[in-house]
């Protein structure tokens, strides 16, 4: 007779485990089942897509030039009478600065004026007498004619008094005066410098290559290490009509405001110039993702609870810090810059701030610690 086995009737310890289990499970789903917004969000630091003034620079370096220079030069041998400048004076236009020893012509002004003087009465008595028919007609036209004779005299003698004035062109500067008042001069000797640097003229070669860009009006930034935290602003003035065969280069000058005067002639300058001048879409450099040939950005879409999108994006040209976008994204829009390594497309991220020219990275971190600390 054969024997038929019965299942055992579960006991308690075996109800427990399986009731254990099932909680857990279903603990599980309920967690998997939660939305991400009641999950721990990753913190990042976003930055604004923005439309900027763009351009493709081209880097050179120039020399400085005054708007207007000369050096005033003796023209006759004589004493140094006057001086009215010192050093590195501002002076203006027709201001007398030398004046040489003249004595000697003015003297001879003075007698060639009593002449005319004299002349000049003669010619009117002449004239009075000849409207009453009691002179003849040649000796009045002899009289004024010697009148002419001295008066042009008069003006050969004002225009030699000029050669032992010494005035300024132009408004400008003067340089070091290396003569005093008694030291005797000569034809060609240099007596002072004089600058107009109101405006200064920067000369600098760029590639021939570049010639089909160069044209007058375009607009460059010029920097000094005098100056290392100044930019000066200014644009092309004119190209040169020549390309040096030897160097395949072609001069250009640039005009600079200079209203402090504190460029001077001879400086080396930094030259970029402005190609292409356009408005461009731009984002900081730290926001790219590279893969491979290919550059991605985490858009933060604000409307969705700050849901990360990954965009491929199209760069073009670069400057210190950041980027021209070509394609992939519009003014406005925000990406992350600060967080990239922990960002995952389709997170709901949480938004530390933006970070900008008045709001740093460091900053924007700095802030949230305190906040967390307190």
């Amino acid at each position: 007779m054969k024997t038929i086995s019965r299942l055992k009737p579960p006991t308690w310890h075996n109800t427990v485990l399986l009731l254990s289990s099932l909680l857990m499970l279903t603990l599980a789903l309920l967690l998997l089942s939660l939305p991400l917004a009641a999950q721990e969000r990753t913190a990042v630091i976003a930055s604004r897509v923005t439309l900027e003034p763009w351009s493709d620079p081209l880097e050179a370096l120039g020399t400085l030039r005054a708007d207007e220079s000369v050096t005033l030069s003796a023209t006759v041998t004589e004493i140094v009478a006057e001086l009215n400048f010192r050093d590195g004076d501002l002076v203006e236009a027709g201001q007398l600065l030398i004046r040489l020893e003249d004595g000697e012509q003015q003297a001879q002004l003075r007698a060639a004026q009593a002449q005319r003087d004299e002349r000049r009465s003669a010619v009117n008595r002449l004239t009075q007498l000849q409207e009453r028919n009691m002179a003849p007609r040649a000796d009045v036209e002899d009289s004024q004619a010697r009148l002419r004779q001295v008066e042009a005299e008069i003006q050969g003698l004002e225009a030699r008094l000029t050669n032992y004035q010494l005035r300024a062109p132009f408004d400008g500067r003067v340089g070091f005066r290396n003569i005093s008042v008694g030291s005797l001069v000569t034809p060609g000797t240099q007596l002072v410098t004089l600058d107009k640097t109101d405006v200064m003229k920067l000369d600098f070669n760029v590639p021939e290559v570049f010639l089909a860009i160069l044209e007058p009006g375009l607009p460059l930034t010029a920097h000094s290490a005098a100056f290392p935290d100044d930019v000066f602003e200014g644009e092309v003035a004119s190209v040169g009509s020549r390309v040096d065969p030897v160097s395949r280069s072609v001069s250009v000058r640039a005009e600079l405001a200079n209203p402090e005067l504190r460029l001077r002639p001879g400086m080396l300058m930094e030259v970029v110039v402005q190609r292409r001048p356009r408005q461009a879409v731009v984002a900081p450099e730290s926001v790219l993702v590279p893969s491979g040939d290919r550059q991605y950005v985490m858009v933060i879409d604000e409307a969705d609870g700050n849901r990360l999108e990954r965009r491929r994006v199209t760069v073009g040209e670069r400057r210190t810090g950041q980027v021209e976008i070509l394609e992939g994204l519009a003014e406005g829009e925000l990406v992350v810059n600060h967080g990239l390594q922990r960002a995952r497309e389709g997170d709901n991220v949480r938004l530390l701030g933006i970070a900008d020219d008045d709001a740093t990275i460091r900053k924007i971190l700095e802030r949230n610690r305190s906040e967390e600390s307190s």
